[in-house]
């Protein structure tokens, strides 16, 4: 039931914010699948900032981690030596 409160919570807030900018919901297709994407991206921002401040290494994260959450294209595994 979490999820379900979580998710209408944001859905609310996003809904504000479209309000605020005088934006239609449901938005124009084109500003959607925008808007879509910046979410999927901006949801990739924090791990990969967190990363980097740390010194981690951020490219095999991105194709391990978030490279199939922005694509839906599940990460090869690289190839075995033969």
């Amino acid at each position: 039931m979490k999820p379900y409160l979580i998710a209408l919570g944001v859905g609310l807030l996003v809904g504000g914010i479209y309000s605020l900018l005088g934006v239609r919901s449901p938005a124009p297709p084109a500003i959607a699948l925008l808007g879509l994407l910046g979410m999927l991206l901006g949801e990739q921002a924090v791990p990969i900032a967190k990363r980097i401040v740390s010194g981690q290494e951020v490219v095999g994260f991105w194709r391990q981690t978030c490279a199939e959450r922005v694509t839906g294209v599940a990460a090869k595994a690289p190839d075995k030596p033969r």
